[in-house]
C-alpha cells in the first residue's frame, strides 16, 4: 500500500507477502497500519481482490473505495475479442475523461448499451461495480 499525500508525493506505507489473498489478510493489513498511526483513509484504491473492501469497510469506515481502472481495462480486455480491444478500451476511457461524474455515468451507460449485446458477460460485470467506478469523480481532478 502506498498513499498519496496532499502535495502529490508518494509514500509506501505498508506491504506483504500472504499465502492468499482474503477477508484475513486485508484486515490484518489495514489493522496494522492503523495501528502504525494511518488515523484515517480518504479513498482507497484497489483492484477486485477479494475481501478487500469489506476488510476496508470494516477498518476505516468513513473511506471511499475506487476500483483500479487499469486492472478494470485489462479485465475487460482478457473477456473480448482481440479485434473489439482498441475500440472498446478507447470507448471505456472517454468515461473516465468527463468533467463530471453525471457526465461519466451518461458516457458508462451508453457503453454498457453499445456493448451489451456482444459482451453481456462483461457489462453484467461492470454493472456490479459500477459503484466503485467513478468514486473519484468526487475529488478535484488533480
Amino acid at each position: 500500500c502506498h498513499c498519496i499525500k496532499p502535495n502529490g508525493h508518494k509514500e509506501v506505507i505498508d506491504y506483504c507477502i500472504a499465502p492468499s489473498e482474503n477477508i484475513e489478510v486485508w484486515t490484518e493489513m489495514l489493522q496494522n497500519m492503523k495501528s502504525r498511526g494511518l488515523k484515517q483513509v480518504e479513498l482507497f484504491l484497489s483492484d477486485g481482490v477479494v475481501g478487500m473492501k469489506t476488510a476496508l469497510a470494516r477498518t476505516y469506515p468513513k473511506a471511499h473505495f475506487q476500483r483500479c481502472l487499469v486492472h478494470v481495462m485489462r479485465n475487460i480486455c482478457a473477456k473480448v475479442r482481440v479485434d473489439d480491444r482498441e475500440k472498446i478500451m478507447n470507448e471505456f476511457k472517454q468515461i473516465h475523461q468527463q468533467t463530471s461524474q453525471k457526465e461519466a455515468a451518461a458516457v458508462l451507460h451508453k457503453f454498457y448499451a453499445r456493448w451489451n449485446k456482444a459482451y453481456s458477460n462483461v457489462i453484467k460485470g461492470l454493472k456490479e461495480i459500477e459503484p466503485d467506478l467513478l468514486v473519484f469523480y468526487n475529488y478535484p481532478k488533480q
